[in-house]
């Protein structure tokens, strides 16, 4: 007997005894048991990006970072924001410049050095924040794993008391992706807007910037194969790539290889600024959440990105439910083109979002609000983007016992939230309040505020039961008269993944 007969007996004899065991260990005869449901486990290591802060020098920019407390996660782990000065973990300058970046100010005091981080967080639950100031901030690269990771957020907030943008400016910093959406930048002669692409890797993104305006599709060669080097950030002024000058643009960032943060700097010479982040994902329906209540001008910005035009309801949610605006209830949009509609004070001093449903098929759109409070040379600009429900948990930061607003819409159905304020940067007790939410109602809930709160604290907001729940926070600060402000929505922090429980099942064996 040869050795490959020897082989394939063994085999057959291997093969045998398993299918045996599968026989008296698999499903029985009345069918197998339901599969578990995936258990919801606290993410590992999260990453975020932080783009430059300001083009001012009379710019001050805080950044707050917090970690809301999460059971199960692991009892160590770090946290660190540091500058996206293109250099490698070996120190390897790969930023194409020579140059690493110019050190920031902390929270203490003195001057940062590029390889230092801007600020290193406390335990999970309390926020720390750090500061700069000037047009030389560089771009943020954070990593936290371990019990810092769940549901980490940064803020970064600016001031600017003069110039183009003037205001106040906030953005949530981001997770690198391969794809967005921005509804609502423009190339307008009052308009100074930027595109923020920063790369967290070890190697270089290829990128493709696309912009749509009212006739469609805008040539712009020079969007194309635009290279971000390894840790590293480049802002690319829209009018740039383009010679025509459009108050509402659709820009569309694609990434080739690789993966980038992005987000728009959105800033006029009269009407202040604001960072405008990305829409949620095409889709055809969406709600932009928390429009202030003394908002003196709404303008929507929508796209559809498909080869459809898409006819939308357009519906506001209100204290008493949905509204439809005074000739604005539908909006059509053109497939591959950007369409606006001015929606004026549409709030009427009301809490409100607005909700967008399709008529009648469904078509993919990206959207987002510009809004307006003041008039004449008071008036200062936030920008509000469609996006993705709170789902289980969302959390904000650098929030004050005055000036926040938190807006919590539920469009389908009742909810029930729970809202947790953390601990203060330098003092305070967290506490907790829960709210319902009607049905097609948006509610400015009085925010609650930690005992005996010292300097910043971080809003934690939780869907306890019901339908979706879309929130944001406005941040306002009235200076020499102009009505300072800036909106956050806030979607899912990601801080939970689901795990799908398994077991063996030699069962597959038989088929």
């Amino acid at each position: 007997m040869n050795r490959t007969t020897l082989s394939l007996i063994a085999a057959s004899g291997a093969l045998a005894a398993v299918t045996a065991f599968a026989a008296f260990a698999g499903p029985t005869a009345s069918g197998a048991s339901a599969p578990k449901a995936a258990a919801e486990l606290p993410v590992e290591r999260t990453s975020l990006l932080c783009p430059a802060p300001s083009i001012s020098d009379i710019a001050d920019t805080s950044y707050t970072s917090f970690t809301p407390v999460t059971q199960g996660t692991a009892s160590t782990g770090t946290a660190r924001l540091q500058a996206a000065d293109g250099q490698l973990a070996d120190g390897t300058d790969n930023s194409g410049t020579g140059k690493g970046a110019k050190g920031s100010k902390s929270s203490k005091g003195g001057k940062k050095t590029a390889d230092q981080p801007v600020l290193t967080p406390k335990a999970p639950g309390t926020p720390v924040t750090g500061d700069t100031s000037g047009a030389d901030a560089p771009a943020l690269i954070g990593t936290a794993d371990g019990k810092f990771a769940p549901g980490w957020t940064v803020q970064e907030t600016t001031e600017v008391a003069a110039g183009t943008g003037r205001g106040l400016q906030g953005v949530t910093c981001t997770t690198a992706d391969t794809d967005f959406w921005f509804p609502g930048a423009g190339t307008a002669a009052d308009r100074t807007d930027y595109l923020h692409l920063t790369n967290p890797d070890d190697s270089a993104a290829v990128v493709d910037i696309e912009l749509y305006g009212k006739d469609g599709a805008i040539k712009s060669p020079l969007g194309e194969n635009q290279t971000i080097p390894p840790h590293a950030s480049k802002p690319i002024l829209l009018s740039t790539l383009t010679d025509e000058r459009q108050a509402d643009l659709t820009v569309h960032v694609s990434v080739r290889s690789g993966r980038v943060g992005a987000s728009v700097q959105a800033l006029d010479d009269k009407a202040g600024g604001d960072w405008l982040a990305a829409s949620a994902d095409p889709a055809g329906s969406l709600v932009l959440p928390g429009i202030p209540k003394d908002a003196t001008d709404v303008r929507l910005i929508a796209f559809t990105p498909g080869g459809d035009d898409a006819d939308l309801k357009v519906r506001l949610a209100s204290p008493d439910g949905l509204i439809a605006p005074a000739g604005h209830d539908t909006l059509h949009v053109k497939s591959g083109m950007t369409t606006a509609a001015d929606l004026g004070d549409v709030t009427r001093g009301e809490a409100g979002s607005l909700v967008l449903t399709p008529t009648d098929q469904s078509v993919p759109v990206v959207a987002a609000l510009r809004v307006v409070r003041g008039k004449g040379d008071k008036q200062e600009t936030a920008f509000i983007p469609a996006t993705a429900p709170v789902g289980t948990r969302a959390t904000s930061a650098d929030n004050s016992a005055k000036g926040t607003t938190l807006s919590l819409t539920a469009s389908t159905a009742t909810a029930t939230v729970r809202v947790t304020a953390s601990a203060g940067s330098d003092g305070g007790t967290a506490t907790t309040k829960t709210y319902t939410i009607k049905s097609g109602t948006t509610q400015d809930v009085p925010a609650p505020v930690p005992s005996g709160l010292k300097g910043t604290y971080a809003l934690t907001v939780e869907t306890v039961s019901g339908g979706p729940v879309y929130a944001s926070r406005t941040l306002s600060a009235t200076e020499s008269g102009v009505p300072g402000f800036t909106i956050q929505p806030l979607p899912n922090d990601r801080g939970l993944v689901a795990v799908p429980k398994t077991s063996e099942d030699l069962s597959v064996l038989q088929k």
